[in-house]
């Protein structure tokens, strides 16, 4: 039964499906945030940088679906995450969703320019504020990752990074790991392309086996990893689907098989911001 499942991390439950909403716009947005908690979606991930937040939170008005119910993540663009800027930023976000509060606010990119220090000290103040039940980061390797949470006096609850098997992100996941920090998988599903992950052969030859898409097997490997995954669609068909992932299990060979797919040139989000990745 697709019964949808959790993770919890320093008292934060994140359902482990969400809908990401990278690319989508407008009243698209909005129909498709609500059309996706109307076929059982309780995540939503969003960004400032996304500028959706207004359709975001018109879809989940939209929807019917009582706020409470509903896990919602934004974060702050890392031009913005000095100490002030970084609360002005959330006080916008909020404004722009119509919400009093998002139940995870995330740094987007580290910023070198910009002391962590201070970026953190702002980011645990907009959860002391209520501006956000719960904080945490993204895109921080393994270095930043132990930095924000010797600095951070509150929990940094999850680190948001690229994932799929094309990518081998096991360092970071190792150290999420280690501080009961929860990994969010973004581009869960890597490039959608020919030559992508959805089209390796193996991943095509489990999914006949289980009887189930390309996109759910790769779902499900990154579910039985204690993952969450943010896989982002403009088809509502595909939203609906990708949250069919609960009621069947892969083997132990298909998720090694699945974990040998990592190639060099694997990773499909490498902003000129980056840091140098692990």
């Amino acid at each position: 039964m697709n019964t949808l499942q959790t993770i919890t991390a320093h008292g934060c439950t994140i359902p482990t499906i969400g809908l990401g909403t990278w690319t989508l716009r407008d009243q698209a947005c909005a129909e498709l945030v609500s059309a996706a908690l109307t076929s059982g979606y309780r995540h939503l991930d969003t960004a400032r940088m996304y500028d959706n937040e207004v359709a975001v939170g018109d879809g989940l008005r939209a929807s019917k679906v009582a706020r409470a119910q509903v896990f919602v993540t934004t974060k702050v663009w890392p031009d913005d995450i000095a100490d002030g800027d970084l609360q002005r930023s959330a006080e916008a976000s909020l404004k722009r969703l119509g919400l009093d509060h998002v139940d995870l606010l995330l740094i987007h990119w580290p910023n070198a320019k910009i002391p962590l220090q201070s970026s953190i000290k702002a980011l645990c103040e907009t959860k002391k504020r209520g501006l956000a039940k719960h904080i945490g980061v993204s895109n921080f390797t393994v270095a930043l990752l132990d930095e924000a949470v010797a600095l951070s006096s509150e929990p940094i609850v999850a680190n948001q990074c690229e994932y799929h098997p094309h990518l081998d992100t096991s360092k970071v996941i190792a150290a999420c790991r280690k501080h009961g920090v929860a990994f969010v998988s973004y581009t869960p599903l890597g490039r959608g392309a020919i030559g992508g992950v959805l089209d390796e052969p193996v991943v095509k030859t489990i999914a006949a086996r289980v009887k189930r898409t390309p996109a759910q097997v790769t779902l499900r490997w990154h579910l039985q990893q204690g993952i969450v995954a943010i896989p982002r669609s403009t088809n509502k068909g595909r939203v609906a689907e990708n949250l069919a992932v609960y009621d069947f299990e892969l083997t132990a060979a298909d998720m090694a098989a699945l974990s040998k797919l990592t190639r060099a040139d694997g990773r499909v989000v490498n902003l000129a911001i980056a840091p140098k990745w692990d």
